[in-house]
Parts: structure tokens; sequence; C-alpha cells
């Protein structure tokens, strides 16, 4: 299984989906462009030392992520404040590829359309959303039980 982030404004943010990648042991998919220059130097400085641990794979564009995906046949899933459906109630496989939105904005339609299925965390009445890195943790965890 994959973490996906889909042009990410936060460096920070994206540090912390380094770090969890590395931990989890799943590649991180970061699809250009980003709301920040992407710079290594940066990037490992908030990844901290995770960064020599982590997988990542950088795409410059949704289109060039499609092409990659299309030959690794892998199903997407959008993780999104907008889904019906519980990340609990559904069933990963191991090869699933799950994707995050913007800090900022989610994903525009194109990408929700792409999608396979689209799972969201519940939450309490009156909250509208975690931090992207963690929401990507807590359904990461559940994709690691149900597929290990």
């Amino acid at each position: 299984m994959s973490l996906v982030l889909f042009e990410p404004d936060i460096p920070q943010n994206t540090g912390s989906m380094i770090r969890l990648a590395a931990c989890m042991g799943a590649p991180l998919h970061i699809i250009e462009p980003c709301g920040f220059a992407f710079d290594e130097k940066k990037l490992k400085r908030v990844a901290m030392d995770y960064w020599e641990h982590a997988r990542i794979i950088r795409h410059i564009s949704w289109q060039k992520f499609l092409d990659y995906n299309k030959a690794q046949s892998r199903r997407l899933v959008l993780l999104s404040t907008h889904a019906s459906l519980p990340y609990t109630k559904f069933e990963f496989k191991k090869n699933d590829m799950l994707i995050v939105g913007r800090e900022s904005s989610g994903v525009p339609d194109y990408v929700r359309d792409a999608a396979a299925a689209r799972v969201t965390i519940p939450m309490h009445n009156g909250t509208r959303s975690l931090n992207v890195a963690m929401a990507a943790g807590i359904v990461l965890s559940e994709m690691i039980r149900q597929t290990q």
C-alpha cells in the first residue's frame, strides 16, 4: 500500500507525511506542483532523520501520476471529508493507494472522479477536519491492520 499526497501546501505537513511513510513502510507519492519550493534540504530538515528511511516518488503532475499508476494497476482510494463511507467499513487491499488532498482545499473533481473509492473519518459534530498527516496515519493504520 502507498500514500499519495496531492499538491501539498505546507512543508511541515509534508515532513510529517514523510515520517509517517518511513515509520509505516509505505511509499509516499508526492504529486506536484507543491505550494512551496520542493527543496530536498528543507524537506530533510522537517522530515528529520526519517528522510533516509522513506521511499519518496515525485510526480510532476496528476497526469504523470495517472500514467505511473496505469502501469501499476493499483486502486486509488481517496480520503475525504466529503465522503460518506467510514474508513472502518471499507475493505482495503494490499496494493491500494491512499490519496490525501491539499491542506487548504482538498482535491479537485478530476481527482475525486479518478478514485475507485472515497472514505472518510467520522468526526464529532461541529468539527471539520483533521491535519492531513494525522488523518493519513489513522487510515493507513487500518489499511495495515486489514491486510497484514
